[in-house]
Protein backbone atom coordinates (compact mmCIF):
# COMPACT_ATOMS: atom_id res chain seq x y z
CA UNK A 1 0.00 0.00 0.00
CA UNK A 2 1.25 3.34 -1.22
CA UNK A 3 1.97 5.87 1.93
CA UNK A 4 -0.16 9.13 1.98
CA UNK A 5 2.57 11.26 0.36
CA UNK A 6 2.40 8.97 -2.82
CA UNK A 7 -0.86 8.96 -2.76
CA UNK A 8 -1.55 12.51 -2.72
CA UNK A 9 0.19 12.71 -5.41
CA UNK A 10 -1.71 10.14 -7.30
CA UNK A 11 -5.37 11.57 -6.81
CA UNK A 12 -4.34 15.38 -6.15
CA UNK A 13 -1.00 15.57 -8.42
CA UNK A 14 1.17 16.69 -5.49
CA UNK A 15 2.72 15.70 -2.52
CA UNK A 16 2.61 19.18 -0.25
CA UNK A 17 -0.20 18.59 2.28
CA UNK A 18 -1.11 21.89 2.35
CA UNK A 19 -1.48 22.32 -1.54
CA UNK A 20 -4.15 18.97 -0.83
CA UNK A 21 -6.68 21.00 1.42
CA UNK A 22 -5.93 24.04 -0.32
CA UNK A 23 -4.32 26.23 2.15
CA UNK A 24 -0.62 27.80 2.46
CA UNK A 25 2.06 26.34 5.29
CA UNK A 26 1.27 29.39 7.74
CA UNK A 27 -2.63 28.78 7.54
CA UNK A 28 -3.49 28.74 11.55
CA UNK A 29 -5.52 25.31 13.48
CA UNK A 30 -8.99 27.24 12.37
CA UNK A 31 -7.91 27.48 8.36
CA UNK A 32 -6.57 24.23 7.64
CA UNK A 33 -9.83 22.80 9.65
CA UNK A 34 -11.75 25.09 7.09
CA UNK A 35 -9.36 24.04 3.74
CA UNK A 36 -9.80 20.04 5.04
CA UNK A 37 -13.82 20.82 5.43
CA UNK A 38 -14.42 22.40 2.14
CA UNK A 39 -12.41 20.00 0.31
CA UNK A 40 -14.18 16.80 2.09
CA UNK A 41 -17.27 18.03 0.97
CA UNK A 42 -16.87 17.21 -2.33
CA UNK A 43 -15.62 13.95 -2.10
CA UNK A 44 -17.99 13.34 0.90
CA UNK A 45 -18.91 9.05 0.50
CA UNK A 46 -22.44 10.78 1.38
CA UNK A 47 -22.34 12.78 -1.81
CA UNK A 48 -20.52 10.14 -4.14
CA UNK A 49 -21.70 6.59 -2.98
CA UNK A 50 -20.64 5.18 -6.12
CA UNK A 51 -17.48 6.95 -7.12
CA UNK A 52 -14.84 4.64 -6.01
CA UNK A 53 -12.38 7.24 -6.42
CA UNK A 54 -14.03 10.21 -4.41
CA UNK A 55 -14.06 7.58 -1.48
CA UNK A 56 -9.97 7.19 -1.86
CA UNK A 57 -10.14 11.26 -2.45
CA UNK A 58 -11.82 11.87 0.60
CA UNK A 59 -9.95 9.23 2.96
CA UNK A 60 -6.90 10.69 1.90
CA UNK A 61 -7.42 14.20 2.95
CA UNK A 62 -8.76 12.96 6.48
CA UNK A 63 -5.48 11.38 6.67
CA UNK A 64 -3.87 14.73 5.27
CA UNK A 65 -5.94 16.49 7.70
CA UNK A 66 -5.15 13.82 10.46
CA UNK A 67 -0.96 15.20 10.07
CA UNK A 68 -1.93 18.73 10.20
CA UNK A 69 -4.16 18.84 12.74
CA UNK A 70 -1.61 17.74 15.62
CA UNK A 71 0.87 19.41 16.41
CA UNK A 72 3.91 17.26 16.68
CA UNK A 73 2.56 15.46 13.42
CA UNK A 74 2.71 18.73 11.87
CA UNK A 75 6.23 19.58 13.24
CA UNK A 76 7.76 16.41 11.86
CA UNK A 77 5.98 17.23 8.49
CA UNK A 78 7.10 20.59 8.40
CA UNK A 79 10.69 19.80 9.41
CA UNK A 80 11.31 16.54 7.25
CA UNK A 81 8.71 16.76 4.53
CA UNK A 82 7.97 13.32 5.30
CA UNK A 83 4.95 11.54 7.21
CA UNK A 84 5.52 8.23 8.68
CA UNK A 85 2.50 6.55 7.55
CA UNK A 86 3.22 2.89 10.06
CA UNK A 87 2.96 5.54 12.99
CA UNK A 88 1.41 8.85 12.70
CA UNK A 89 -1.41 7.55 10.02
CA UNK A 90 -3.99 5.08 11.23
CA UNK A 91 -4.75 3.27 7.26
CA UNK A 92 -7.68 1.41 8.65
CA UNK A 93 -9.55 3.88 10.60
CA UNK A 94 -13.11 4.99 9.55
CA UNK A 95 -12.84 8.25 8.56
CA UNK A 96 -16.50 9.12 7.76
CA UNK A 97 -17.26 8.42 11.27
CA UNK A 98 -13.59 10.81 12.37
CA UNK A 99 -15.07 13.51 9.59
CA UNK A 100 -18.37 13.38 11.74
CA UNK A 101 -16.95 13.68 15.11
CA UNK A 102 -14.87 16.80 13.99
CA UNK A 103 -18.24 18.13 12.68
CA UNK A 104 -21.15 17.66 14.76
CA UNK A 105 -24.72 18.91 13.87
CA UNK A 106 -25.29 22.34 13.11
CA UNK A 107 -28.69 23.27 13.20
CA UNK A 108 -31.02 25.99 11.24
CA UNK A 109 -30.83 27.59 14.28
CA UNK A 110 -27.34 28.16 14.29
CA UNK A 111 -27.10 29.12 11.33
CA UNK A 112 -29.89 32.16 12.40
CA UNK A 113 -28.27 32.80 15.52
CA UNK A 114 -25.04 33.23 13.35
CA UNK A 115 -26.36 35.36 10.81
CA UNK A 116 -28.03 37.49 13.94
CA UNK A 117 -24.01 38.45 15.38
CA UNK A 118 -22.82 38.89 11.56
CA UNK A 119 -24.63 41.08 9.65
CA UNK A 120 -24.19 44.57 10.89
CA UNK A 121 -20.80 43.68 12.42
CA UNK A 122 -17.14 44.48 11.99
CA UNK A 123 -16.24 41.27 10.33
CA UNK A 124 -19.63 41.51 8.09
CA UNK A 125 -17.72 44.98 6.88
CA UNK A 126 -14.02 43.73 6.47
CA UNK A 127 -15.56 40.59 3.73
CA UNK A 128 -17.83 43.21 1.73
CA UNK A 129 -14.17 45.14 1.63
CA UNK A 130 -12.68 42.23 0.77
CA UNK A 131 -15.56 41.49 -1.67
CA UNK A 132 -15.38 44.94 -3.40
CA UNK A 133 -11.57 44.82 -3.98
CA UNK A 134 -11.44 41.40 -5.23
CA UNK A 135 -14.39 41.63 -7.78
CA UNK A 136 -13.39 45.59 -8.92
CA UNK A 137 -16.75 46.70 -7.68
CA UNK A 138 -19.04 44.07 -9.58
CA UNK A 139 -22.34 44.25 -7.19
CA UNK A 140 -23.16 40.60 -9.51
CA UNK A 141 -19.98 39.05 -8.04
CA UNK A 142 -19.98 41.08 -4.36
CA UNK A 143 -23.38 39.44 -3.48
CA UNK A 144 -22.61 36.17 -4.45
CA UNK A 145 -19.31 36.42 -2.28
CA UNK A 146 -20.48 38.18 1.18
CA UNK A 147 -22.20 35.73 3.60
CA UNK A 148 -25.95 35.40 3.75
CA UNK A 149 -25.99 38.10 1.93
CA UNK A 150 -29.68 39.14 0.35
CA UNK A 151 -31.96 41.52 -2.35
CA UNK A 152 -32.80 43.46 1.25
CA UNK A 153 -29.12 43.68 2.46
CA UNK A 154 -27.70 45.47 -0.71
CA UNK A 155 -28.75 49.38 -0.10
CA UNK A 156 -27.49 48.56 3.07
CA UNK A 157 -24.22 47.47 1.31
CA UNK A 158 -24.24 50.39 -1.24
CA UNK A 159 -24.59 52.84 2.13
CA UNK A 160 -21.34 51.00 3.79
CA UNK A 161 -19.04 51.13 0.17
CA UNK A 162 -20.05 54.79 -0.92
CA UNK A 163 -19.08 55.75 2.94
CA UNK A 164 -15.76 53.86 2.66
CA UNK A 165 -14.94 54.99 -0.68
CA UNK A 166 -15.57 58.58 0.44
CA UNK A 167 -13.28 58.03 3.30
CA UNK A 168 -10.40 56.91 1.10
CA UNK A 169 -10.37 54.03 2.01
CA UNK A 170 -11.42 51.98 -0.70
CA UNK A 171 -11.03 53.00 -4.45
CA UNK A 172 -14.09 54.06 -6.77
CA UNK A 173 -14.90 51.47 -9.06
CA UNK A 174 -17.05 52.48 -12.19
CA UNK A 175 -18.32 48.66 -12.05
CA UNK A 176 -19.77 50.48 -8.73
CA UNK A 177 -20.03 54.53 -9.39
CA UNK A 178 -21.49 53.89 -12.37
CA UNK A 179 -23.24 50.44 -12.76
CA UNK A 180 -26.35 50.64 -15.38
CA UNK A 181 -29.68 50.55 -13.74
CA UNK A 182 -30.43 47.90 -15.63
CA UNK A 183 -28.21 45.52 -14.77
CA UNK A 184 -29.34 46.42 -10.81
CA UNK A 185 -33.00 45.36 -11.91
CA UNK A 186 -31.78 42.27 -13.12
CA UNK A 187 -30.36 41.47 -10.26
CA UNK A 188 -33.08 42.37 -8.03
CA UNK A 189 -35.51 40.32 -10.91
CA UNK A 190 -33.13 37.23 -10.25
CA UNK A 191 -32.83 37.57 -6.44
CA UNK A 192 -36.72 37.07 -6.30
CA UNK A 193 -36.46 34.23 -8.22
CA UNK A 194 -34.34 32.35 -6.15
CA UNK A 195 -35.65 33.27 -3.38
CA UNK A 196 -38.79 31.71 -4.66
CA UNK A 197 -37.10 28.91 -5.69
CA UNK A 198 -35.50 28.22 -1.79
CA UNK A 199 -38.89 28.67 -0.68
CA UNK A 200 -40.68 25.93 -3.22
CA UNK A 201 -37.78 24.14 -2.56
CA UNK A 202 -37.81 23.96 1.24
CA UNK A 203 -41.34 23.22 1.44
CA UNK A 204 -40.84 19.88 -0.80
CA UNK A 205 -37.72 18.68 1.26
CA UNK A 206 -39.87 18.93 4.13
CA UNK A 207 -36.90 20.95 6.23
CA UNK A 208 -37.42 20.76 9.43
CA UNK A 209 -34.00 22.38 11.07
CA UNK A 210 -31.92 19.25 10.98
CA UNK A 211 -28.58 18.56 10.00
CA UNK A 212 -30.22 16.47 6.83
CA UNK A 213 -31.88 19.75 5.90
CA UNK A 214 -29.25 21.35 5.73
CA UNK A 215 -27.53 19.16 3.52
CA UNK A 216 -30.42 19.00 1.42
CA UNK A 217 -29.64 22.43 1.01
CA UNK A 218 -26.19 22.06 -0.27
CA UNK A 219 -27.39 19.44 -2.52
CA UNK A 220 -29.73 21.98 -4.17
CA UNK A 221 -27.60 24.82 -4.33
CA UNK A 222 -26.06 25.82 -8.26
CA UNK A 223 -22.48 25.25 -8.54
CA UNK A 224 -21.25 28.86 -7.62
CA UNK A 225 -23.54 29.44 -4.40
CA UNK A 226 -22.42 25.76 -3.18
CA UNK A 227 -19.02 26.71 -3.01
CA UNK A 228 -19.91 29.81 -0.69
CA UNK A 229 -21.81 27.96 1.33
CA UNK A 230 -19.76 25.82 2.08
CA UNK A 231 -17.32 27.93 3.15
CA UNK A 232 -19.89 29.56 5.29
CA UNK A 233 -20.50 25.87 7.20
CA UNK A 234 -16.95 25.60 7.39
CA UNK A 235 -16.57 28.87 9.32
CA UNK A 236 -19.53 28.06 11.55
CA UNK A 237 -18.09 24.23 12.05
CA UNK A 238 -15.56 25.66 13.13
CA UNK A 239 -17.14 27.83 15.76
CA UNK A 240 -19.22 25.42 17.02
CA UNK A 241 -17.20 22.35 16.55
CA UNK A 242 -15.24 20.78 20.09
CA UNK A 243 -11.48 21.13 19.62
CA UNK A 244 -9.36 17.98 19.44
CA UNK A 245 -6.92 17.45 21.59
CA UNK A 246 -3.23 18.25 20.43
CA UNK A 247 -0.53 15.53 21.04
CA UNK A 248 3.33 16.79 21.87
CA UNK A 249 6.05 16.30 19.62
CA UNK A 250 7.81 12.95 20.87
CA UNK A 251 11.13 11.70 20.93
CA UNK A 252 11.92 9.76 17.34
Amino acid sequence: MPGLLQTCEDLFSTRDLYNVIGVEKTATEKQVKKGYYRMSMRFHPDRNSDDAQSTEKFQALSKVYSVLSDTGKRALYDESGEVDDEVDVDQDKDWASYWRLLFPQVTLQAVKDFEKNYKGSEEELADLKSAYLEHEGDMDDIMDAVTLATLEDEPRFRKLLIGQIRSGDLPDFPAFSQEDRSKQQRRKRKAKKEAKEAESAMKELGMDGSEDALQKMIAQRSQNRESQFNNFMADLEARYAPKGKKTKKGKK
